[in-house]
């Protein structure tokens, strides 16, 4: 039968079919193609990778980081709610403690400066250099010269409350104690014990063969930092004026001279991988003696103080820049705050 034989609704029929039956395979070889490219940029994204065997987010891809600095886990990881909601809660103590804590603190007001954790312990803890928790649950218990104990993560924690948030120390039974503690050691989870993993504290920086310079640090300082910290260096308060959007450098409201960021060699490192802000330990911003001198400016300005009597209780173990006596060897004051070190490292 040819289409001439065909009634017309006949024709508009088989017309129909066959343009259906080639729509179908132009769809199918359109999805062919699609997934190819999807398998072919997958295998690009991971770079070879396995996603982590904990992940339970499809959308959520853990990657690892090909110079194999260590990465934090995520949450997501967690299949246990009640474990899960325990460890989010202490990671948003740690970003938001003056939330809880500060001046209009929900769990206790007034308990710290208004500062956060995170102003010292970056992106919540996680960042590469940026003083991250990575080390911590594989390294406590350890005995610390500072008070010449054996202190756990509890004490660890209080110690930053004290000194850092120039505050009050959490009740360790608390749920927010046992969040913060709760989410660090999530953080460490992977983290053999007795182990650092690559990118943990502080980066290494060279000392100068000379002393630290606040002169050329209040330039520097006016300069790369002021803008954010002010001038004052009392940083800026949020809108709300319960949190600061940038942390005091000094003042009342800053970390106290029991703090371990008061030691030059500690501040130095953190700023030189840190800052401004945009920096990282792969591309700093600052050079090294920017970094020094900027350090020693800030560490000379006024801050609140601590009671530190009971402080490295064994003398000969004070670290080199530890910038108040006494000391085991006949080093002046200044020196051993501001430098240079040199001559101090060949007598440890």
């Amino acid at each position: 039968m040819s289409k001439q034989d065909l009634t017309p609704f006949e024709q508009r029929l088989l017309k129909s079919v066959g343009l259906l039956t080639n729509l179908t395979i132009v769809l199918f070889v359109v999805v062919v193609l699609l997934l190819i490219y999807i398998a072919t940029m997958t295998e690009n994204t991971y770079w070879g990778a396995v996603p982590d065997k904990d992940q339970t987010s499809a959308s959520v891809v853990k990657v690892k980081d090909p110079n194999g600095f260590w990465e934090a886990p995520s949450v997501y990881g967690i299949k246990e709610e009640r474990e899960k909601k325990l460890v989010e809660y202490g990671k948003d103590i740690i970003a938001n403690t003056a939330k809880y804590f500060g001046p209009k603190g929900s769990v206790k007001p007034m308990a710290t400066n208004g500062m956060n954790c995170q102003n010292c312990h970056l992106n919540a803890g996680t960042k590469t250099f940026g003083n991250n928790y990575s080390a911590v649950a594989s390294t406590y218990p350890k005995y610390r010269a500072r008070s010449g104990a054996i202190e756990n993560i509890y004490k660890r924690v209080n110690d930053c409350f004290e000194r850092s948030l120039n505050g009050l120390p959490l009740d360790t039974t608390s749920k927010e104690m046992q969040a913060v503690v709760a989410y660090i050691k999530f953080l460490g989870k992977d983290v053999k014990k007795g182990e650092k993993p690559k990118g943990v504290g502080f980066k290494d920086l060279a000392l100068l063969d000379r002393a630290c310079s606040p002169e050329n640090g209040s330039k520097l300082y006016e300069e790369k930092c002021a803008s954010c910290h002010q001038k004052n260096g009392e940083g800026q308060w949020n809108p709300n004026q319960d949190a600061f959007q940038y942390p005091p450098l000094w003042g009342n409201n800053s970390y106290n001279d029991g703090a371990g960021l008061y030691r030059i060699t500690n501040f130095a490192k953190y700023i030189k991988s840190n800052m401004p802000l945009g920096a990282s330990h792969d591309n700093p911003i600052l050079t090294d003696e920017e970094a020094w001198d900027i350090a020693a400016f800030v560490n000379s300005q006024p801050r609140p103080k601590k009671d530190i009597s009971k402080d490295w209780p064994k003398i000969a173990e004070k670290p080199m820049d530890h910038p108040f006596g006494p000391f085991a060897d006949a080093f002046s004051e200044s020196q051993h705050k501001y430098g240079p070190w040199q001559a101090m490292k060949k007598t440890k």
